[in-house]
């Protein structure tokens, strides 16, 4: 349970990272929508990582947060796509 808690708050930075990261045209969503991004992000890096064969480290396990990073990058241009804001307004 504290794990998935501590996932969800890393959510929040990711999916911040996940805005960054999402080219400039494609991530012009409101900040609560790029929040539940990064959540989303960081369960699905969480998942893939585990599919991938990751398993627990003593440490950070960096590719787990890469993976959930370019999930929330992907996430915040399918948002984006989806509500009509893929492109800047004037």
């Amino acid at each position: 349970m504290g794990e998935i808690i501590g996932t969800i708050i890393f959510g929040l930075i990711i999916g911040l990272l996940g805005k960054w990261v999402a080219p400039k045209n494609k991530d012009n969503i409101p900040i609560w929508l790029t929040l539940i991004c990064g959540i989303g992000g960081a369960l699905i890096g969480y998942w893939l990582w585990g599919a991938l064969g990751g398993t627990d480290t003593p440490g950070i396990d960096w590719w787990r947060w890469v993976i959930s990073v370019l999930a929330a990058a992907v996430l915040v241009m399918v948002a984006a796509t989806i509500t009509g804001r893929s492109k800047p307004r004037v």
